[in-house]
């Protein structure tokens, strides 16, 4: 929004409350781009380098020889540990390759992005150095794509590079969230490659993190640029530019890496396709396979590709079409020229259509590979017919000859929706088109920088936002013991928090503290402040993710656990350290925390239900004996309690936050 739009409505919002005698959070746009810019909240500095053509120089350079170009990137590692430490992925992540199979037939099936064989055989690679053995392997997924904000009118393009991580499910992917190559861009995740390092993850966990260079999606152009090939060619085989479709070996870094060493620049040049003189950006990074890592394109390679571009084409001469033009067109395009055209040309869009609706799917099995290689060998076998008729004169074409490398490709990153360039596509109208048009269309790039930085602060503020909401949100809660008392039925609340407090004073006292007369008590009348969680930091050696052991977990105890049903957790209280083991801790549910001052000093303060040990048999009396207040420090962690069941049927309407009350 324009800055004067921001002031107009800000004068319209000072006019609403004047009457009230009160005045807006912000004056003016300047004060709130001011309280933007110092949020700490997704606070990724901008950092730049400069870059210039070196390399040989003909008669009559090119004038972009001359120019010297700015390059501006977050760090990625900043970055990831944002997207790691984003709760709102919490429950989207996989923290571990998997490989998943149907319930229905037990077939082999792949959907998010870690069930694919190359997360899998990365994490085979880090688990065989014992320093990164059960680290969280990340893979960190590239894309790039350039983008044209102005045409005729200075001719403004910009090259943006994006990022995220293969951990968190396709469809939050796919949904476009916020995210941020050369090798210097990279180069700080370079450490954390081959050495762990400590990681907050959105579940509130900290975890040793291994990161890797993933999947990279790109249309055509720029996969020749990082793969460092001529145009022509395949960057994924090493298929000769003639006939493409031939069956040949994958490329192979190592392979190449011999050739440059060893071999003519003549093979390298005509029998491999590759550039001698340039280096793929990945070759200095670990376990970093450039032409592996090329993705699947489904935008490009079939919508734009081997629909649009290919077989419409051959037979009529559409022009600057978009991706949603072509893929509505997919939808009506069949019917539209059967009876028209012939079998064998219906017969070859058919298999085209079916092979991309089947490599779209979210959940690819064993049989939809079966039919995906069924569409494929159809449309190779229909499709002769255009060259026989002198439509085309070769069918030696790198999108269409992509179609091969579909099955290879869902096998190693899982569904091929999640890797395309739609994905970049989208992306850029947040992150380039849309600055652009806000700012004043001259030096432009240090106003998107800084529109994009402002929108970065407002989503990770908006994220913070929602997780205070989530913790405090509620019916209003007591402020004073009485009231607590009240709310909790525990008309004995004032006592015991005389009691906590004689013990908390008098803590030398040799007296029981139940011999102790009630009007011995201190008497506190103020006011309480009641909380619906707490953390607990403990160590737990047995547990091999965290800091050495040490965990961060939240107790909750609140009347309304996400608006439905009460939640009040079970806790291990130490009662005596000197005694090993967990014959030192107590169980007990919480009942509400609170904290309040008294003489000077806060206490925050927990009321609780104790339990009794009674043994492997459920007591007659459920086995809870009196409930007291305690120190919040007396608390070590949360605890999971089973129910010991009878040989009866559960009723029918018991529900799982029931289950402390019914035993």
């Amino acid at each position: 929004m324009p800055a004067g739009q921001i002031n107009w409505l800000l004068d319209l919002w000072a006019s609403t409350l004047a009457k009230h005698n009160d005045k807006p959070p912000f004056a003016d746009h300047c004060d709130l781009y001011e309280v933007i810019d110092s949020s700490p909240f997704g606070d990724v500095k901008w950092q730049c380098f400069t870059v210039a053509y070196d390399g040989e120089r003909p008669d009559n350079p090119k004038p972009w020889m001359d120019d010297k170009y700015d390059v501006w990137f977050h760090d990625p590692c900043e970055v990831a540990r944002n997207m790691l430490a984003n709760p709102t992925y919490a429950n989207e992540f996989d923290y571990r390759p998997y490989r998943e199979y149907s319930s229905e037939n037990d077939q082999w099936q792949w959907k998010d992005f870690m069930s694919g064989n190359w997360a899998w055989d990365q994490a085979d690679e880090i688990a065989k150095d014992p320093s990164t053995l059960g680290s969280t392997f990340v893979p960190i997924i590239l894309g790039s794509d350039k983008t044209t904000v102005s045409v005729g009118t200075g001719n403004n393009e910009y090259y943006p590079l994006y990022a995220s991580i293969g951990n968190i499910h396709n469809n939050v992917r796919r949904a476009h969230r916020n995210g941020t190559g050369d090798h210097r861009i990279l180069n700080p995740l370079k450490p954390a490659m081959t050495t762990p390092e400590v990681t907050h993850f959105g579940d509130r966990h900290y975890r040793w993190v291994i990161y890797g260079l993933g999947p990279y999606i790109a249309d055509y152009k720029e996969q020749v640029l990082l793969t460092c090939i001529i145009r022509g060619r395949c960057p994924k085989c090493m298929a000769p530019r003639a006939n493409l479709d031939q069956d040949v070996l994958c490329r192979c870094h190592d392979y190449v890496e011999a050739l440059i060493e060893e071999g003519p620049l003549g093979d390298m040049f005509n029998v491999a396709g590759i550039v001698p003189k340039l280096v793929p950006f990945t070759n200095d990074f670990p376990r970093a396979n450039i032409y592996q890592m090329i993705s699947p394109d489904i935008l490009h390679q079939l919508v734009k590709g081997a629909f649009k571009d290919h077989l419409v084409e051959w037979g009529r001469g559409f022009k600057q079409w978009t991706g949603d033009d072509s893929k509505a067109l997919m939808k009506v395009y069949l019917p539209a020229i059967e009876g028209h055209l012939p079998t064998d040309i219906v017969c070859a869009f058919h298999a085209l259509l079916e092979f991309c609706y089947l490599v779209r799917r979210n959940i690819i099995t064993d049989d939809a590979l079966v039919e995906i290689e069924d569409a494929l060998s159809r449309f190779h076998c229909y499709h002769e017919l255009f060259k026989t008729s002198g439509a085309i004169p070769t069918f030696s074409l790198p999108r269409q000859h992509s179609l091969k490398h579909y099955i290879q490709n869902i096998q190693l990153f899982a569904a091929s929706n999640s890797l395309c360039s739609s994905i970049t596509e989208n992306k850029h109208i947040k992150a380039v088109k849309e600055p652009w048009r806000r700012s004043s269309c001259y030096r432009a790039l240090s106003q998107m920088l800084l529109i994009n930085q402002r929108l970065d602060k407002l989503s990770a503020a908006r994220v913070d936002f929602t997780i205070l909401t989530f913790w405090t949100e509620g019916e209003k809660r007591a402020q004073t013991v009485p009231a607590l008392a009240e709310e909790l039925g525990i008309p004995r609340l004032p006592n015991l928090l005389g009691r906590f407090l004689f013990e908390q004073l008098h803590s030398n006292n040799p007296r029981d503290p139940s011999d102790i007369p009630i009007t011995e008590y201190p008497l506190y009348l103020g006011k309480i402040s009641v909380f619906n969680s707490a953390s607990s930091r403990f160590y737990a050696p047995s547990d091999l993710s965290g800091i050495g052991g040490m965990h961060v977990e939240h107790i909750c105890s609140c009347p309304s656990w996400r608006n439905e049903h009460l939640r009040h957790d079970c806790v291990f209280v130490n009662t005596d350290s000197s005694l090993p083991g967990m014959q030192g801790l107590e169980v007990a549910r919480v009942c509400a925390f609170f904290s309040f001052r008294y003489r000077g000093e806060i206490y925050p303060c927990v009321v609780i239900c104790w339990f009794d040990k009674v043994g492997n048999a459920a007591d007659e009396d459920t086995g809870i004996d009196e409930h007291a207040i305690i120190h919040v420090n007396a608390i070590y962690r949360a605890a999971h309690l089973i129910p010991v069941y009878g040989t009866d049927f559960l009723p029918l309407g018991l529900k799982y936050y029931d289950l402390y009350d019914a035993f």
